[in-house]
């Protein structure tokens, strides 16, 4: 797979400052004017955003909560969500619906939970009630086999393949060896059936080499994972050390080397593993040095932004930026253009509204629910 430094463009922003709930800014881009309009503030530490079927938002907050946004109104916290492990990085992660969500009312999330050994990422499924108020039939689909103490790089994100299944990323939780070993959920991307059943084409399904939920192994901390609408390929976006972000698309079986392989650095500085390439191991398709810390990953597919078609939008923590990244015809990175960067606060997630524009929730204590839409100036 063809691999490229970032290429790093400027982006002129004119920006009044984010403002309250109902604020709107417009910003210059490379190509259109947007406008960034605050649907809501007041979250603490959002990690996901999806639209429910009347246009509301379902937004869930990393200490345990989920909330809806309607009508720039945050709704009481929603019952029955199970106790997490909200201890550093941990806590209420994605949350994903249904693709019959409108008549089931079933949705899916990934936590951080805990038990005796220590703590661990576990993937629900759920109903929402007719009312709102509350999750029913909660039920845990997947929980990862190795609990452990330690409060960091759980991942967690779900995307549902066109089957139904689901593709849950598990970070490595600190301990790097763990991303090598084939008989620890650790480090992965784990394929399971709604129900958390096996897949009949899950690579290991027999259980013999691998565990039989293991769907490609040697991620570090994947929190962006999605499927790209037009062609159903599945893509990945996870951080590295100091350095070494990268995205993948991970593919059965495969191996993507952490440790072994890596763009980045220790903490320390210190070399990591046995260079940046290995026989048998797995290229990115782009990484990033210095790292921009990714904390999801869109593939632009709206009618909204036909200049975006197919561009990767990957929401960046460190430097508070969402990171448009332009690909070629034949699908390779060519450029980058950083959006918003310093504006708004570490961008935990970006989504693709069903109208075309960008939702995107910000990790801050004071969070906010953001909407990017096209300026309309430039809708003529």
């Amino acid at each position: 797979m063809k691999r490229i430094s970032a290429i790093h463009f400027a982006t002129a922003l004119i920006l009044a400052g984010a403002g309250p709930a109902g604020a709107a800014d417009t910003v210059n881009t490379q190509g259109p004017t947007v406008r960034v309009e605050k649907l809501a503030d007041g979250l603490e530490h959002p990690w996901a955003v999806e639209v429910l079927p009347d246009g509301a938002y379902l937004v869930s907050e990393r200490p345990g909560r989920m909330r809806i946004v309607r009508d720039g109104k945050v709704s009481e916290p929603i019952g029955g969500v199970p106790k997490v492990s909200a201890r550093g990085q941990g806590g209420l992660m994605d949350v994903a619906l249904a693709p019959d969500f409108a008549t089931s009312r079933k949705l899916y999330f990934t936590a951080a939970v805990a038990n005796g050994q220590g703590s661990g990422t576990e993937a629900f499924s759920a109903t929402l009630s007719a009312d709102e108020k509350a999750l029913d039939a909660v039920t845990p689909v997947f929980t990862m086999r190795r609990f452990t103490a330690g409060n960091i790089q759980y991942g967690s994100r779900i995307a549902i393949a066109r089957d139904g299944s689901l593709f849950i990323s598990v970070g490595d939780r600190g301990d790097r060896d763990r991303s090598q070993d084939w008989r620890d959920d650790a480090g992965s991307i784990i394929h399971i059936n709604a129900d958390g059943s096996i897949p009949a084409d899950n690579p290991f399904k027999d259980g013999g080499k691998a565990l039989p939920e293991i769907f490609s192994k040697g991620h570090r901390n994947p929190q962006g994972i999605t499927f790209d609408t037009k062609d159903g390929k599945l893509y990945t976006v996870e951080h590295g050390a100091r350095g070494g972000d990268e995205i993948n698309q991970p593919e059965a079986g495969k191996n993507y080397g952490w440790p072994i392989i890596t763009y980045g650095r220790d903490y320390s500085g210190a070399e990591i593993g046995e260079g940046t390439a290995k026989k048998g191991l797995e290229q990115p398709l782009h990484y990033w040095d210095p790292s921009i810390a990714p904390g999801a990953l869109a593939v632009y597919r709206g009618a909204m932004f036909p200049e975006w078609d197919g561009d990767f939008l990957v929401a960046a923590l460190k430097f508070q930026l969402l990171s448009r990244m332009q690909r070629d015809e034949s699908g390779a990175f060519v450029a980058e253009e950083r959006l918003f960067e310093g504006e708004y606060g570490r961008i935990r997630d970006v989504i693709v509204a069903p109208d075309g524009a960008l939702l995107m929730v910000t990790d801050e204590d004071d969070g906010a629910l953001l909407r990017v839409s096209r300026a309309e100036a430039n809708n003529g």
